[in-house]
């Protein structure tokens, strides 16, 4: 036995050591890997190790009041994905060029998307079947069965096009609701995403179909909307003429609303655009400069038009708004009765607060009246009389009441608030002219609910667009409920008013409404479009059947510079409306 000398020994035991720190070392460090990032680095590599796939759920259908009309609905189409690590290197080239000829994509860039080292790329998204089944077609001939892969997806189509496109709303390339209902019931309409995972190895190769896990797509609940597809056919047609006619510079607006129920049966504003074009050119004069068109000019050509001037736009609701000075006055007892002779005296014009206020025919007074003949007249004077009577304190309650201080809450996105001068600075002359409609502003649906409380006996009700929704998975009917806010005036002042209302048509300022066999109330209205502007709005607001109200129309159109001129009462197509298609909107 050869001894081993000391030096050695020390060499052995060095070395024994150092293995010993390094074993340490990395035991620790397997135990910091396992104890310490072992979630972390476990969910690293189930995601590196997984091909994940969502499947779009089918977004709801929305259908017209009858539950027969649709009126936006989800197509089948498909979204085709490549797995770069899963195409045969001597098969990229071909399958580049086919998929960039079959769906009309660059060359170049397909390529780069089909040789690029990732575990998967979207070629194109919402194709029609027809295309991937060419694509199918060509994958069997070629014997290439892994790499492509074409999922279901689905992509909004709107049947009628324009028909109440500031209402119904479009969708984002998401599916996403981007505007009017749409976006307002985005949550109930989308659905819940599925998912397709598959297991891959360390290149991304997929292993077998045992590792695949498939979680399905939830679709979106339906609606039912409280518009009626007729009604909102003939509304936009003849709204759409009277602005051509009148040569509206501002376009216009038609409200429908059922005064019992708050269900708004037509909601159109003009112009209108192509919902399953909505960033399209809307109008033949933009058509021709639109390519050449800078693109925040498109843009702002666009939001304009996708605005919903009935609930997003205030004006100045001019002689229309007698009717809620009248109410009031009528609820506290002011006048008792709407015929008495003499109660009124018109000179042409009234002093308030050292500031004299005109009639609109001063030129000619109306002289002694009742409050019927000044509602029929549109005699300023008297509702100025009425309103100082009143006070600001007890106006401005009876504004609330009818709901015209805050919002209606209809169920749709951006409607504006009423701008009105706050109570404790309004003094004589500001309550004058509130009076009889001016110098303050609302949104076109606030009046027709303040008229709508006044049509059906006194009760402020909220409007709705949306009456059902029904779900995808059990079929269940879920009914929106109605809102009954209040009761504003009582049911005699409500029937006086409308006997008022019926005055005004049958042989006043709004008798180009008047309709054979048919008890129509209104009142017409007239304003200026801001201050010295030298523009003007002109309104009528129409409740029928008088003996049991179904509708109330408030018809706007926003300066109005053709021959007809501006009054409310020169020109008036609600009387086409009701002389045409008087069936479809006496429910």
């Amino acid at each position: 036995m050869i001894p081993i000398k000391l030096s050695s020994k020390k060499k052995m035991r060095n070395t024994l050591f150092i293995t010993f720190l390094i074993i340490v070392c990395l035991i620790g460090r397997i135990g910091y890997i396992q104890l310490i990032q072992g979630g972390e680095l476990s969910s690293m590599a189930y995601q590196q190790q997984t091909l994940d796939r969502t499947i779009n759920p089918k977004r709801g259908t929305i259908f017209d009041s009858t539950g027969k009309n649709v009126l936006a609905v989800s197509s089948t189409v498909e979204t085709v994905t490549v797995n770069p690590g899963n195409i045969a290197k001597e098969d990229k080239e071909k399958v580049a060029k086919i998929l960039a000829e079959i769906f009309e994509l660059d060359y170049e860039k397909t390529l780069k998307k089909v040789t690029k080292r990732s575990s998967i790329e979207t070629i194109a998204k919402k194709v029609d079947k027809e295309k991937t089944d060419r694509l199918r077609v060509w994958m069997e001939q070629n014997n290439i069965t892994v790499g492509i892969n074409m999922d279901e997806d689905t992509k909004r189509y709107y049947p009628y096009s324009n028909i109440a496109s500031q209402v119904i709303g479009f969708c984002g390339s998401d599916n996403q609701g981007l505007d009017g209902i749409e976006a307002k019931y985005d949550t109930e309409l989308k659905g819940k995403q599925g998912a397709i995972q598959r297991h891959t190895d360390a290149k991304g190769g997929e292993i077998g179909e045992e590792g695949e896990t498939y979680v399905s797509a939830i679709d979106g609940n339906d609606l039912v909307l409280s518009i009626d597809l007729n009604i909102q056919s003939i509304a936009e047609k003849y709204l759409e003429e009277a602005c051509i006619d009148n040569v509206c510079t501002d376009g216009g607006n038609v409200v429908i609303m059922n005064p019992q129920n708050g269900d708004i049966l037509a909601m159109a504003t003009y112009p209108n655009y192509n919902l399953n074009q909505p960033y399209q050119a809307y109008t033949e004069e933009l058509k021709e400069v639109w390519d050449n068109m800078e693109q925040a000019e498109k843009t702002k050509n666009l939001q304009a038009v996708w605005r919903n001037k009935a609930i997003a736009d205030t004006y100045e609701p001019g002689s229309v708004f007698k009717l809620i000075t009248a109410s009031a006055a009528i609820e506290e007892g002011l006048v008792t009765d709407i015929d008495q002779e003499n109660q009124f005296s018109c000179t042409g014009s009234i002093e308030v607060a050292g500031v004299r206020i005109k009639c609109w025919r001063h030129y000619r007074p109306h002289g002694s009246e009742s409050l019927r003949l000044g509602l029929m007249n549109s005699c300023n004077p008297v509702f100025i009389g009425l309103g100082q009577k009143l006070g600001v304190q007890k106006y401005y309650s009876y504004l609330n009441q009818f709901r015209l201080l805050n919002r209606t809450g209809i169920d749709l996105p951006g409607e504006a608030n009423s701008i009105f001068l706050a109570e404790n600075k309004a003094g004589p002359v500001e309550l004058a002219t509130i009076s009889f409609g001016q110098r303050f502003e609302i949104t076109p649906i606030q009046l027709v609910t303040a008229v709508s409380a006044i049509s059906n006996g006194g009760k402020s009700v909220q409007p709705r667009v949306v009456k059902q929704i029904i779900d995808s998975q059990t079929g269940e009917i879920r009914d929106v409920p109605i809102k009954i806010n209040s009761e504003v005036i009582s049911k005699e002042t409500s029937e006086k008013v409308l006997s008022m209302m019926e005055s005004v048509v049958s042989e006043g300022t709004g008798k180009n409404a008047k309709v054979a066999g048919y008890r129509i109330g209104g009142k017409t209205g007239t304003s200026e479009d801001g201050v010295n502007t030298n523009k003007y709005v002109t309104s009528f607001c129409g409740v029928a059947p008088i003996d049991n109200p179904q509708v109330v129309v408030l018809v706007t159109l926003y300066n109005p510079t053709g021959e007809g001129g501006h009054q409310g009462g020169v020109w008036f197509i609600l009387s086409l409306h009701f002389k045409q298609h008087s069936k479809s909107l006496t429910i």
